[in-house]
């Protein structure tokens, strides 16, 4: 399995649009609003790296109103 979590920065007023278009991804697990530099954060599940990537780069970067996303990839040592 593989685990990502997005850190997204929308567009002012776009928050609730995003987690909304975020709801009808299959991998995103889960997601939360936040307060602080980023307005939202994405956990995203895949069953390997190939799938996990695509899905952050096909589906959640383009998503309407996301300005930025930072991603931080989980490694199970």
């Amino acid at each position: 399995m593989a685990t990502g979590f997005v850190l997204i920065t929308t567009k002012p007023g776009c928050e609730h649009d995003v987690r909304s278009s975020l709801d009808a991804i299959e991998q995103v697990s889960n997601r939360w609003m936040l307060f602080g530099e980023y307005d939202l954060i994405a956990k995203v599940e895949a069953n390997d790296e190939y799938t996990l990537t695509r899905v952050i780069v096909e589906e959640i970067r383009p998503i309407s109103g996301i300005v930025d996303t930072k991603t931080l990839l989980g490694a199970e040592i």
